[in-house]
């Protein structure tokens, strides 16, 4: 009887390592299926932090040039002492700028009179860029809106020099690098 018994006890024992075993090996089969998962997801958010870094350094970078190549644009536009340097401004910023003929032809006339005198040498106009603080915003996946504020320091013969402060709009397209529009509001 005794050994019944224990042969009973041994075999609910081996039974219920068995079972034991079973479920065990099916949890672990899970746990290794959950761990693949859990694998795959911590990879594919890797990426996707690692594109978002790229995108998020390549704005920032776009719009640092965005922004030095409107305060560049200013420091050519505002700065002449002559019709000579006058006319020379655009060829300063040609690289840096793709704008519309009639957009270009409003910023950068002649500097001529009516009679075809020179203004900015017949009245000793100068002007000489001191400083400006620029900003920028997105727009778009293309474009970056900049805006400076920019101190001028203009005269004119028998005239004391003036400081004038400008604000530039410009936007900047992030395909060709350059600037496709540019705005000019006087303020003083």
């Amino acid at each position: 009887m005794k050994n019944k018994i224990l042969l009973s006890i041994i075999g609910l024992l081996l039974v219920s390592l068995g079972l034991t075993m079973s479920i065990t090996n099916g949890k672990s089969a899970q746990i290794k299926q959950v761990r693949k998962e859990v694998s795959q997801v911590n990879k594919q958010q890797k990426q996707v932090t690692t594109q978002i870094d790229n995108l998020q350094t390549t704005y920032n970078a776009s719009d640092a040039i965005a922004k030095s190549k409107l305060l560049a644009f200013a420091k050519d536009y505002y700065t002449f002492s002559s019709q000579s340097d006058y006319d020379k401004r655009f060829s300063k910023i040609a690289d840096i700028v793709d704008l519309k003929r009639n957009q270009q032809y409003q910023l950068f006339d002649s500097g001529l009179d009516a009679t075809g005198g020179s203004r900015i040498d017949n009245l000793g106009l100068t002007s000489q860029y001191q400083t400006a603080t620029g900003y920028t915003s997105d727009l778009d996946n293309q474009t970056i809106e900049a805006l400076a504020t920019v101190i001028v320091q203009t005269s004119g013969t028998g005239q004391k020099a003036i400081n004038q402060t400008v604000l530039l709009y410009g936007w900047f397209d992030i395909k060709t690098q350059k600037l496709v529009s540019i705005k000019i509001n006087t303020t003083n």
